[in-house]
């Protein structure tokens, strides 16, 4: 089994325990979502499209089991620490990308390392072409614009 594919299996089995049906379908959706725009970013921008969906199954993990986005990112890189040591999917190193993409996911306005950009281009494209008919957040529209020009979506 591939290294994405056993932690899908993971992230499922920890969604699958949310009991809100609505709130697990829009979690499986998301994570989903970014996952195949990571990988599809990653692969234009010569990084590794394994690390960069696998950063992205995990990167709101936190929030999803313990329904609250408060300091999520941050949190998240920790659980995503732990769950990548307990499974030992990756090195040290592919460890530390994901978890440093997963820790700066959330301040769209920063520019990070390569991989970090990935996960946080990755996650404005789900919440800005999943439903176009939702408003750009503010803090998100400068990067989607970057985005839409790299894309040659006009």
């Amino acid at each position: 089994m591939s290294r994405l594919k056993e932690l899908r299996k993971y992230v499922d089995a920890e969604l699958n325990k949310m009991e809100d049906a609505d709130k697990r379908t829009s979690a499986i959706a998301h994570l989903y979502g970014v996952s195949l725009a990571s990988t599809m970013i990653a692969k234009k921008r010569g990084l590794d499209p394994e690390i960069a969906a696998m950063a992205a199954m995990l990167h709101d993990l936190h929030a999803y089991k313990s329904g609250s986005y408060d300091d999520h990112a941050h949190k998240g890189s920790d659980l995503a620490r732990e769950i990548l040591g307990e499974l030992q999917l990756t090195d040290e190193s592919e460890t530390e990308m994901i978890c440093s993409a997963i820790y700066h996911h959330d301040d769209k306005p920063a520019t990070d390392s390569p991989m970090d950009e990935v996960l946080k281009d990755a996650d404005v494209i789900d919440h800005c072409l999943k439903d176009t008919s939702k408003v750009v957040k503010e803090k998100e529209q400068a990067r989607f614009d970057k985005l839409c020009d790299e894309f040659g979506m006009k």
